[in-house]
């Protein structure tokens, strides 16, 4: 891959990237409420969902999704009803918090490692679109003259700074506008706006028809 060629595939996913979807959404909500070392858990999550899927692109599974309708309704369902289920779970521990328990008791105190490594990769594997937007973008800046496991890498990498520069970033200023919230208040108001999306791109999801 060329710098011109690479610098391309940068920018088109930066683009792709700067437009909030469940992952930043997630990301966001955990580094709220759960400071920083949340965020770069559910980031790391959510890298090791794209690794997998770029992988399935290199052998063609995205291809193979698209020609097969009942595997894709199949993915589309379990990922679509996931998200609804995250909101749910983001708007009745908001509700709970407005009840006058504290912040720490409703949102279950500490959430572990594994927890938010699990809930990310889970929310980066929930909409199977993912993969079909990864298999129709890559191969566009593939240089079929040189290695292509070596380009795949390339672009993997890639994504990595990108995603963590851009969802940090998102954290960063969420964060900054939370100061202007009274204590619990702004995590009650994340929890609801959150919830509230999280149950729309779910039922975008679902109600969606094939790519």
């Amino acid at each position: 891959m060329n710098p011109n060629t690479w610098m391309l595939f940068a920018l088109a996913y930066l683009l792709a990237t700067l437009t909030p979807g469940p992952n930043v959404l997630l990301v966001v909500k955990n580094g709220l409420q759960h400071g920083w070392r949340a965020a770069l858990v559910s980031i790391l999550g959510n890298l090791g969902c794209q690794a997998i899927l770029i992988g399935l692109v290199a052998m063609g599974v995205g291809a193979l999704l698209q020609t097969l309708p009942p595997l894709f309704v199949a993915l589309k369902l379990a990922g679509g009803g996931y998200l609804v289920y995250l909101g749910y779970k983001a708007l009745r521990a908001a509700n709970i918090g407005g009840q006058g328990l504290s912040p720490s008791t409703a949102r279950g105190r500490t959430r572990t490692t594994l927890s938010l490594l699990r809930e990310a990769f889970l929310v980066s594997a929930s909409n199977p679109k993912t993969i079909v937007f990864l298999c129709a973008l890559l191969p566009q800046f593939l240089d079929h003259q040189s290695p292509l496991t070596l380009q795949f890498i390339t672009m993997y990498l890639t994504i990595c700074a990108i995603v963590s520069l851009v969802h940090l970033c998102y954290v960063a200023l969420a964060r900054r506008a939370g100061r202007y919230f009274k204590p619990g208040r702004g995590e009650r108001l994340v929890g609801r706006i959150t919830g509230g999306l999280f149950i729309t791109l779910g039922g975008a999801i679902l109600l969606s028809g094939r790519p």
